[in-house]
C-alpha cells in the first residue's frame, strides 16, 4: 500500500510541485489549501506524514500542528515562509519533526519525507530484544518494546522523534553525542550543519521528563560538543 502524504499550503504552485515530486517517488499525495481543510483531511484520510505551511488562512500551521499533537504523533514537516530563526523555533516547539524554509528544493523535501518515513517503518517493524526491553534510571522508565515512557510511574507522552532521541541517549549512558551525530542517527539525514532541530527537540524532551528542565538530571549538555544521558540505565 502506498504511503499517504498530506501537503497543506495556500499556494497552489507549491502544492502542485510537491505533489509531482512526491508522486514520482511513489507516494499518494493529498492537498489542502488552508488549515481547516488540512485538519479535515488528516481526520478522514489518515496520512502517514504531513507537510504543513505555517501561514495559512482560517487556521495557521501552528494551530493545526497543536491540534494534531493533542492526539497523534504523526510526523510533521513544517514549511516556513521566511528564514527567520523565530519561525523555525516556533514550528519545532509546537511539535514539528522537521522544517524547510521557503524557497526550498522539491528534491530536498522528497529526501526529508523519505528519511522520516523510512525511520517510521523501521520503528514499526523492529521489535525490541529482551535485553532492550526496559531502561530504568532514577524514576525514569523507558519501555522499549511498548515505546512508553514513565516518570515516577506517571506516563509521559512523547512523539516518535522524541522517543527515538531519548532512547538513543539513554541506551548509551555517559556517551557524548554531537548534534550532528544525533541528526544522523535519529533523523537519518545530513542537515549540513543546521542543528536547530536537535536543540529544540532536546528542550522539548527536557520539559517532559525533567523535574527542573533548566537543571536537567537525565539529559546533560556537554558544552561545545553536544549531549549525553547521565546515570547508568539498567535493562
Amino acid at each position: 500500500m502506498k504511503e499517504r502524504v498530506l501537503v497543506a499550503d495556500d499556494d497552489t504552485n507549491i502544492t502542485d510541485v510537491c505533489r509531482r515530486y512526491l508522486e514520482r517517488e511513489g507516494y499518494l499525495v493529498i492537498t489542502a489549501k488552508d488549515g481547516v481543510e488540512a485538519l479535515e483531511l488528516w481526520r478522514s484520510q489518515t496520512p502517514n506524514l504531513i507537510v504543513l505551511d505555517l501561514m495559512m488562512p482560517h487556521k495557521s500551521g501552528w494551530e493545526v500542528c497543536n491540534e494534531i499533537r493533542q492526539t497523534e504523533d504523526i510526523p510533521i514537516v513544517m514549511l516556513t515562509a521566511r528564514g527567520e530563526e523565530q519561525d523555525r523555533l516556533m514550528g519545532l516547539t509546537m511539535g514539528a519533526d522537521d522544517y524547510l524554509t521557503k524557497p526550498f528544493s522539491p528534491r530536498e523535501l522528497v529526501l526529508r519525507v523519505r528519511a522520516i518515513l523510512r525511520r517510521m517503518r523501521y520503528v514499526q517493524a523492529s521489535p525490541a530484544t529482551s535485553a532492550e526491553h526496559t531502561i530504568k534510571c532514577e524514576g525514569l522508565t523507558i519501555d522499549v518494546a511498548k515505546r512508553k515512557v514513565e516518570i515516577s510511574g506517571q506516563p509521559v507522552e512523547l512523539t516518535v522523534t522524541e522517543f527515538e532521541l531519548l532512547y538513543l541517549l539513554a541506551s548509551h549512558p555517559g556517551q557524548v553525542f554531537s548534534r550532528t551525530q544525533i541528526l544522523s542517527k535519529v533523523w537519518d539525514f545530513s542537515y549540513e550543519g543546521d542543528t536547530t532541530t536537535v536543540t529544540v527537540h532536546i528542550r522539548r524532551l527536557r520539559e517532559k521528563i525533567e523535574q527542573t528542565p533548566s537543571d536537567p538530571k537525565f539529559i546533560k549538555t556537554v558544552w561545545g560538543i553536544g549531549y549525553k544521558f547521565a546515570g547508568d540505565g539498567s535493562s
